[in-house]
């Protein structure tokens, strides 16, 4: 992840993937091309996968946490790119079986995996999804990259039990592949008691005045994972 790529030796191929990448994640064709444009300048590449946290379902284009990274880095003066690859809906398991292209094609210097909170809506069984994720981490690593899981906790209503569990996968995960670890992404928006006013209607996506909070809670430990 740390090489950076040059504008004059992106072929077409690779026009196609970024493209492609930008648009699965809801990003417009105006901004994707800014960004390619950019390419050229910054020597840092994060990339994120994830779901419909980060894809910005249900915002307005440019207002999620993942856009608000991009100017953060800015404000900080880093010099880095950040590559959205997230899709509404994605689980694990979709994800392991992106990430190997977008390895290839990004060479990130950061893989930042926001996945899994599908999987337990879906009530996909634990095991998979702690595989995926330390497969998907594993393959992250062996392309050269640091790596920043997301975890996620689970409603109430799957019981102390389940949550307990499903939150501890991404510890296990992070603990054995000593990666870096923000253990609930959501923290101070799903865990208070005034919880559904940063929430849209479905109760489940963030509105756009959580994301900065969102941001807030990934941002120490993304920093870390940082050159």
């Amino acid at each position: 992840m740390g090489n950076s790529l040059n504008l004059k030796n992106i072929n077409r191929r690779d026009c196609i993937v970024l493209t492609t990448a930008w648009t699965l994640a809801g990003i417009s064709a105006a901004s994707a091309q800014a960004q390619t444009m950019n390419v050229k300048r910054t020597g840092t590449t994060v990339l994120v996968l994830g779901d419909s946290l980060s894809a910005e379902y249900g915002l307005k284009r440019g207002s999620g946490w993942v856009a608000l990274l991009e100017k953060k880095l800015a404000s900080e003066k880093i010099p880095a790119r950040v590559i959205n690859a997230s899709i509404s809906g994605d689980t694990t398991a979709g994800g392991r079986a992106r990430l190997a292209a977008l390895l290839a094609s990004h060479r990130p210097t950061l893989v930042v995996i926001e996945l899994g909170a599908n999987d337990a809506l879906r009530g996909l069984p634990m095991q998979q999804t702690q595989d995926n994720l330390s497969a998907m981490t594993q393959a992250a690593q062996a392309a050269g990259a640091k790596v920043l899981l997301l975890g996620m906790q689970v409603p109430p209503n799957y019981g102390r039990a389940y949550s307990d569990r499903f939150a501890q996968v991404y510890v296990d995960v992070a603990r054995a592949r000593k990666t870096g670890l923000v253990p609930f992404m959501l923290k101070g928006l799903a865990d208070v008691p005034d919880s559904l006013k940063w929430f849209q209607p479905d109760r489940i996506h963030p509105l756009e005045a959580a994301h900065p909070l969102i941001l807030a809670n990934v941002w120490p430990e993304l920093k870390k994972g940082l050159p």
